[in-house]
């Protein structure tokens, strides 16, 4: 059995007996004139079917009775004018074999075999207020049920939420996962080392940034997963700066943040180093000191325990760090009550990781009352990136001003800890200077 099929099948037997989930993938989107934005999947279309072309649909129908499970998809037709103008499209028939489905269709008939597949349906599982074109449509199916009532049809007594079974079920990845994960990890950590062999002072940010395109696209991963950080400077000081326009110059510490997407997976990695090869004192002072927290936060990576324990470890590393440097007084416990800390340390140490860079699933548990922090579990996959961000500012030793530091790893948590993906990519300040210097 494929993994599609067995997610398929898994997801089934969460649903009521006699009910059918309906889940499309993402729209083309326009970018100008006649010019349409790269296309891609919808990840939890994908992560039930792995097809990726636009204009799908899955319907899937859990048993009841002697009635069997059945999986059908809806999708574009062959045609051989568009294939000339815009390649090659499988067509329901090869699509059905290929993908292992038991039906596929004309997405030109989804209307009418909604209507049908409907008619006496227990319950209707959609991804509400997620995708407005199939809003509307299930309001037209439902609308279009109903008035067969006379008949004796009946229409689903309830519509339920598809996606948070799905993210759940994302959340945990198989061994295939896992594979590709680790080989998104490894492609993104030779793009930061390329880009740190190549930095030099008065090169612009996106020079760097080409450099991990670049490699990136010639180990098969075609797009990045997220709009790349190329951030010198003061800009490393902003979170999601991505102009990526400036001259570096020298003595700027550069912050990169940016991840390959491979075979609908992502990788997201940063990684910051001195653009003339050399931490000066209060850079390497501080990079250890965000180093330091991440290791703590690797050591609190245990199967069993709370997720909020890793930001928690790294926290309290940071506090200590900012009180060691001046950039805060008091105690360890005062600044983490008062979150005082914040003004140099404003996010959170991580998040899930999978086919979106900012994957499913949810971080606290919400069958509690207390809704605490959910326990870490094998398979998880998952980032840890602390940092620090230092702006001027009154009371703020300027030896530290401007400076801005991340340092963000992929791991999967295993039965003992974890596994990380990211390890290709240069981290310790004896490996950056190294390389920067043009070791081999």
């Amino acid at each position: 059995m494929s993994p599609y099929a067995e997610r398929r099948a898994r997801l089934l037997a969460q649903m009521e007996p006699g009910s059918v989930a309906v889940i499309a993938t993402a729209p083309e989107v326009l970018r100008n004139g006649d010019s349409d934005y790269p296309y891609r999947h919808d990840s939890s279309f994908y992560y039930l079917t792995g097809f990726t072309e636009p204009e799908a649909v899955l319907l899937l129908l859990a048993p009841r009775g002697t009635a069997p499970a059945q999986s059908i998809l809806f999708c574009r037709e062959k045609n051989i004018e568009h294939e000339i103008w815009e390649g090659y499209r499988y067509g329901p028939e090869a699509a059905r074999a290929e993908f292992g489905l038991d039906f596929a269709y004309p997405i030109g008939q989804l209307d009418e075999q909604m209507t049908r597949q409907l008619s006496n349906a227990t319950a209707l599982y959609c991804s509400l207020a997620r995708n407005t074109t199939l809003d509307a449509q299930v309001m037209r199916w439902l609308e279009s049920v109903r008035r067969m009532s006379r008949s004796g049809i009946t229409a689903p007594s309830s519509v339920r939420d598809l996606l948070p079974i799905i993210d759940e079920m994302r959340l945990l990845k198989d061994e295939g996962e896992q594979a590709i994960m680790l080989r998104a990890g490894v492609i993104a950590g030779g793009a930061h080392e390329r880009a740190m062999r190549a930095t030099k002072p008065g090169m612009f940010e996106y020079e760097i940034e080409a450099e991990l395109l670049y490699e990136f696209r010639r180990h098969g991963a075609l797009f990045p997963a997220y709009t790349p950080i190329v951030a010198s400077g003061a800009n490393a000081c902003v979170l999601h700066y991505n102009t990526n326009n400036r001259r570096t110059e020298d003595g700027d510490l550069v912050l990169i943040d940016a991840g390959c997407e491979f075979e609908g997976y992502a990788s997201d990695i940063t990684r910051t180093f001195p653009v003339n090869g050399r931490f000066s004192g209060p850079q390497r002072e501080l990079y250890e000191l965000v180093l330091a927290a991440q290791e703590a936060a690797f050591q609190a990576i245990v199967p069993g325990r709370q997720y909020s324990g890793i930001h928690e470890a790294a926290v309290r590393v940071l506090v200590q760090g900012m009180l060691d440097t001046g950039l805060l007084k008091g105690s360890v416990d005062e600044a983490i009550a008062s979150k005082s800390y914040a003004q140099f340390y404003m996010h959170g140490t991580g998040h899930w990781l999978g086919m979106d860079v900012h994957d499913v699933g949810l971080y606290r548990d919400v069958s509690q009352h207390e809704k605490p922090s959910r326990l870490i579990q094998p398979g998880m996959a998952l980032t840890v990136e602390p940092g620090i961000y230092v702006r001027p500012a009154a009371g703020v030793p300027e030896q530290y001003w401007n400076i801005g530091i991340r340092i963000e790893d992929d791991v999967i948590v295993t039965q003992d800890g974890y596994r990380l993906l990211t390890a290709s990519a240069p981290k310790s300040i004896a490996d950056i200077e190294f390389i920067m210097k043009g070791g081999a």
